[in-house]
Formats: structure tokens, sequence, C-alpha cells
């Protein structure tokens, strides 16, 4: 199988992005399913479901999310349908939504698994174990998990631990795509972030200068999300039979 990965989309540059290189990605690369990290989509901060449809028009078959995944509340009732998306696994059990999903791609059950990690981030339910959990009460063939983490070190244990268990391991969050792609000795493709799609010329998507003066002067800044300026699109291709992972840049 394989799996086009999208990472953090952020605001309507990221959207533009997208919608204009999704398919062509999916056509170039053979990949039988796109999955998108979509909770930064809207202004750089949660989903909403006009936004949600527009990234399943576009090309997405699913949509993952992270840590600002209730941060629109239209999202709640969404999250609680019937969709192609799924938030963090390791939130409480009485938050929206669910935390993986078995879909059908050609054929073959595809487990795919949002997780969290808890370094330098909200105190949610450990991720591995809600991963354990799931991986040993679930029939799949192949299995794909997002994790959204702030470090490297968490990352990477994540990878390893499910290493030999899952298809693929692959970070989102930090929005800096990394240098470390490679298939585990288990034969897990890891990543330690996939990056960001979004604004090109600013941080994490987010106009310099908000970041900068933040940094200089340790005062509360509003941080701003262009809608217009140049755009980059980050990810992965993975395909789980040849065992191979492979970076995707695309710049403006």
């Amino acid at each position: 199988m394989r799996i086009l990965f999208i990472g953090d989309v952020v605001g309507k540059i990221g959207r533009r992005m997208v919608r204009d290189h999704l398919l062509a990605l999916k056509r170039e690369h053979g990949a039988q399913i796109a999955i998108v990290n979509g909770e930064n989509a809207a202004h750089g901060k949660g989903i909403t479901e006009k936004i949600y449809k527009e990234l399943l028009g576009y090309g997405a078959d699913f949509i993952t999310l992270g840590n600002h995944a209730f941060a629109k509340n239209e999202v709640y009732g969404l999250l609680d349908g019937k969709v192609n998306m799924i938030r963090p696994l390791n939130y409480p059990e009485s938050a929206p939504g669910r935390g993986h999903e078995i879909i059908n791609v050609n054929g073959k059950k595809l487990l795919i698994l949002n997780l969290q990690g808890r370094s330098f981030m909200p105190a949610i339910d450990c991720p591995f174990k809600a991963a354990d959990h799931i991986l040993e009460n679930n029939d799949y063939d192949e299995a794909f998990v997002d994790f959204h983490s702030e470090t490297t070190s968490e990352s990477l244990a994540m990878g390893y631990y499910l290493d030999g268990r899952v298809d693929a391991v692959v970070g989102t969050h930090t929005h800096v795509q990394t240098n470390d792609e490679q298939i585990l000795p288990g034969g897990t493709a890891y990543i330690t972030d996939a990056g960001m799609t979004g604004f090109k010329d600013g941080i994490l998507g987010i106009r310099k200068e908000e970041v900068i003066d933040r940094f200089l002067n340790q005062l509360p800044v509003r941080h701003d999300v262009p809608d217009e300026g140049k755009g980059i699109l980050s990810g992965v291709i993975i395909d789980t039979g040849y065992k191979k992972i492979k970076k995707i840049r695309i710049t403006e």
C-alpha cells in the first residue's frame, strides 16, 4: 500500500497548497490513500465542518488532528458523527470523537491511529498504553500512526515502541520537517516530523514579526496566520510493501 501523508495544514495558504498539489502528488506516487493532518487548517487553530469538507474535496481521504482538535466548538458534533476524521486517541473517553478508524483501501483493512505526546503538552492519558489497547483489540492488515508530539525524544520512543507492530509512525506538531526518515529495524517506516503545509516565509506558518517580538519582549502577542504569501507543502510518501519512506517538500 502506498500512503501519502501531508503534514500540519496551516490556514488558508496551507489549504491552497493542498488544493494545488494533492491530487497531482497522488497520481505521481500512485498513492491509494491520502491522509492529511488538519488540526491547524482553520486560520492556524482547529478545523471546521466547512474546511473538513473542503480538504476532502481537494483529494484528502482522511483527516487527523492534534492538540487543537477542539479549538472550534462546532467540531464537537462533527467528530461524533460519521466522518473520515479522528482526534488523538489518548484524550479522555468523554471527549468528542474517536482516536482510531479502520478503513478499506483496495481490499485491505488499514488502521489509522492518532496519538498525542505528553512532553511539554497537556497531561492527557498515556499514548503508549493507548496504542497497545487498540493494536491488541482490533483486526487489521496494515496500520498507520500520526503521532502529534512536541519532542524528538518522545517521537523516537514511540517509533521504536511500535516498531514491527505498525507499518508507519509519522510525527506531526512541530511544523519543521526532520531529516531522519528511515525504516526502523522491525520494518516500520518512521519520521520524527513530516513538516508543515502553509505560509513559507514565516515561523511555523505564522508571521515572523509577531514571533520574534514575543521572544524579544516576553509579552503576549497574537499570532497572525496570513491569508496571502508564498506557500510550502510538506509530507511523506510511504510504500508499506517495499518498506520505503520518502519526504515530500514543495515550495512556491
